[in-house]
């Protein structure tokens, strides 16, 4: 994962981001990608996965 926390108390899922990173472009180049998880990923100690990206349009 990149820039992800995920946590989990009781049934609450918190997933958080630092949205001053960056990693660059995305494969397309038209967005720079900010955090994802890369994939689907599990939830820690839970039968749920997760999927997240997270990007913001490219600078002209």
């Amino acid at each position: 994962m990149k820039n992800v926390e995920i946590k989990v108390e009781g049934s609450i899922l918190t997933i958080k981001v630092d949205l001053n990173k960056e990693f660059g472009p995305s494969a397309s180049g038209k967005t720079i990608i900010i955090a994802s998880t890369e994939g689907n990923v599990s939830v820690p100690d839970r039968d749920e996965k997760i999927g997240l990206n997270v990007y913001r349009k490219k600078s002209s």
